[in-house]
């Protein structure tokens, strides 16, 4: 990353991605943008083990969900972290969205996940369609900021 612009990205759904991508933005010298949807989530939102929760709907139906705001500048990065909470082994739905909102030509990203059980699952297969162009694509599951700088 020595040459390279770098952005950190998060959504943090109840407060486990955001200390995570902050701490490695700040260790790596790079920009931050947190992904805030539209309509924020309330704790019945978020309750996964009811089918009915809207997190499962949107996961399920693959409903956009929009994020606020927009980075501008987007064509100065080369790298873009993305961190997030896994919900159903992939990406929430506002990630997807906030990712069809920019141009990923050329771009590296690496998508990392904070999770209280699941697997990163098939996450970056997955974001591919929402950042048609990125160069490469690469997840993983992290516990601490060492996983992502050890990437």
């Amino acid at each position: 990353m020595s040459d390279e612009k770098t952005l950190v990205t998060f959504f943090s759904a109840e407060g486990t991605t955001a200390p995570l991508a902050k701490e490695f933005a700040a260790k790596v010298n790079a920009d931050l943008f947190e992904i805030v949807p539209v309509e924020p989530y309330t704790a019945a939102d978020l309750k996964y083990t009811n089918p009915l929760a809207r997190c499962n709907r949107e996961q399920i139906a693959g409903k956009d969900v929009p994020s606020q705001g927009t980075i501008e500048n987007f064509d100065q990065y080369d790298t873009v972290y993305i961190g997030f909470p896994i919900w159903y082994a992939q990406a929430p739905r506002v990630i997807h969205t906030f990712c069809k909102k920019y141009n990923w030509s050329g771009k590296k990203i690496y998508a990392f996940a904070t999770s209280g059980g699941s697997g990163i699952g098939k996450t970056a297969e997955k974001l591919k369609s929402s950042a048609s162009g990125a160069v490469s694509i690469e997840a993983k599951l992290v516990h601490s900021v060492d996983d992502i700088c050890n990437w």
